[in-house]
């Protein structure tokens, strides 16, 4: 688990501070400082989620294609990570385009 000053911190919140000028919203989705964090982005072809469960592993983001049609099953599935913040912010930020 990475202290208050650790690089890794400072380049997680730089990664979720990007993530948020990229269109994503975040909430808290449970009590506390330190509670899971739920980001969505809706664009014209995607629906971006985020799930940030802390620091180390557990956290995931899942792009689906958004259709003018009711899909049964849901939405497909176009990209998916699982990770710890990093690899999963990384992701979101540096390789799912916003268009």
């Amino acid at each position: 688990m990475p202290v208050a000053d650790s690089p890794e911190l400072a380049a997680a919140e730089r990664l979720l501070d990007a993530a948020k000028e990229l269109g994503f919203t975040f909430q808290r989705i449970a009590p506390g400082p330190d509670g899971p964090l739920l980001g969505v982005r809706e664009t014209a072809g995607y629906r971006d989620t985020c799930y940030l469960s802390g620091f180390g592993e557990g956290c995931s983001a899942t792009r689906t294609r958004k259709y003018s049609l009711i899909v049964p099953g849901g939405l497909p599935v176009a990209a998916q990570v699982s990770g710890d913040a990093l690899t999963v912010l990384h992701t979101v930020v540096s390789d799912w385009a916003t268009s």
